[in-house]
């Protein structure tokens, strides 16, 4: 009687590539997964941060029922660029009169919700007007969940036909709501 011969399985080696794509997968979604937690605890952080970051300072101005400050901003530092422009007490000067696009962006976050009125303006003097002219404004109410994190973010941006001296600032109306990294509030204009 001839030896029995040992029969190869190959139902294992069938299978390896498969279970080796779903080990890939798994590994994978597993990195995906750390990556966004990553990045949420990140944002949670941002939001739990109650001191300033960036050299912003606040400087009250106008009418101060209205509850509203003049941001002034680091004009040497960071991104900070001034070309064609003067900065003086908070506001860029105009010196070429034409046609500018000016644009503001503002982001507010809290730890708890209390729906506070959020005000974020654009606004010029000159010594032409007898007042401050707005420019640009946006208002909030309701934006977010009473009790709960938030964060709102404010853009303003338009075209305007800016004259000699013209003084252009931002204003909001409140400060211990802003967070003041560079990259989230900002403030400035180009000359088209």
């Amino acid at each position: 009687m001839p030896p029995l011969k040992k029969r190869k399985d190959h139902s294992i080696d069938q299978w390896l590539p498969v279970i080796f794509f779903m080990v890939v997968a798994a590994l994978v979604g597993l990195g995906l997964g750390m990556y966004q937690l990553f990045h949420l605890q990140k944002e949670l952080a941002e939001l739990r941060e109650t001191t300033p970051v960036n050299p912003l300072k606040k400087k009250s101005r106008g009418n101060p029922s209205s509850r509203s400050v003049l941001l002034e901003w680091e004009d040497t530092y960071g991104t900070a660029l001034i070309s064609g422009v003067k900065y003086k007490k908070g506001g860029l000067v105009i010196n070429v009169p034409g046609l500018y696009f000016v644009y503001s962006k503002v982001y507010f976050r809290g730890h708890s919700c209390t729906n506070q009125p959020l005000s974020h303006k654009v606004y010029m003097r000159n010594s032409k007007y007898l007042g401050d002219l707005v420019l640009m404004e946006e208002k909030k109410l309701n934006y977010c969940t009473p009790g709960q994190m938030w964060a709102h973010s404010s853009y303003l941006g338009a075209v305007f036909n800016l004259t000699s001296a013209d003084h252009l600032y931002v204003n909001i109306s409140q400060l211990s709501l802003i967070n003041f990294d560079e990259s989230k509030t900002f403030f400035g204009l180009y000359k088209l």
